[in-house]
């Protein structure tokens, strides 16, 4: 190897690695799209919309998604990746039961209000228009499944410990879910008399009560 050949190579270990553009621009692209849909609904949101908001082409835009569908359907997965890592640490604290699902609880309801609250109605539209669709049954079944996974061995451990009756861990679980996505869906029906927060806490609270041993 030369002594120019050696040089270069020393400069190349040096250099600092290259950033994922491509990931950069996803998360860019995802939050504009998080943007216009909440601020435009998905019927009347357009790509053009939603580039424009990126500061991209539209033909930059069409490189990374689509169509409207394959961006919620990445909006709606990096919000469920970012919620069940927070879940899953939560699940393997050393700490009692009761107090995990709280903490699951508070987790949630903060995602809910800070990412989620903008596009609720936006999401439960684009559902109802394609919930057929076997890539949204997916996501959605997986979300599901997942959260039911990370909770059932709290309150398995809860039952051990002696804080809850022996209840049905898999339906205690699915209780728990149906509070928090019922809430939603009330919400998204009539914003004026469901307030999520406040529901879902006295809703949370009475669930538990009626697990204690």
């Amino acid at each position: 190897m030369t002594d120019q050949s050696v040089s270069y190579l020393h400069r190349k270990l040096a250099m600092p690695p290259k950033p994922d553009v491509s990931e950069k621009r996803t998360a860019q692209i995802l939050e504009a799209a998080r943007e216009v849909f909440a601020r435009k609904g998905f019927h009347k949101a357009r790509m053009e919309d939603i580039a424009a908001r990126a500061n991209l082409s539209k033909g930059t835009l069409y490189l990374y998604f689509k169509n409207k569908d394959a961006l919620i359907t990445a909006l709606l997965d990096r919000l469920f990746q970012s919620e069940m890592s927070d879940l899953r640490a939560i699940q393997q604290e050393d700490a009692p039961a009761a107090e995990r699902l709280w903490r699951f609880m508070e987790t949630i309801t903060a995602d809910v209000q800070g990412s989620w609250m903008g596009i609720l109605p936006v999401v439960y539209e684009f559902l109802a228009l394609i919930f057929r669709n076997p890539l949204v049954q997916k996501a959605f079944r997986q979300y599901l499944r997942t959260y039911i996974a990370l909770s059932i061995p709290i309150i398995e451990d809860g039952i051990a410990r002696g804080e809850f009756r022996p209840v049905d861990p898999q339906e205690a679980a699915l209780a728990l879910g149906a509070l928090f996505e019922g809430t939603l869906l009330l919400w998204v029906y009539d914003p004026e008399t469901v307030d999520v927060e406040r529901h879902i806490r006295s809703g949370f609270q009475i669930l538990l009560e009626g697990m204690r041993a």
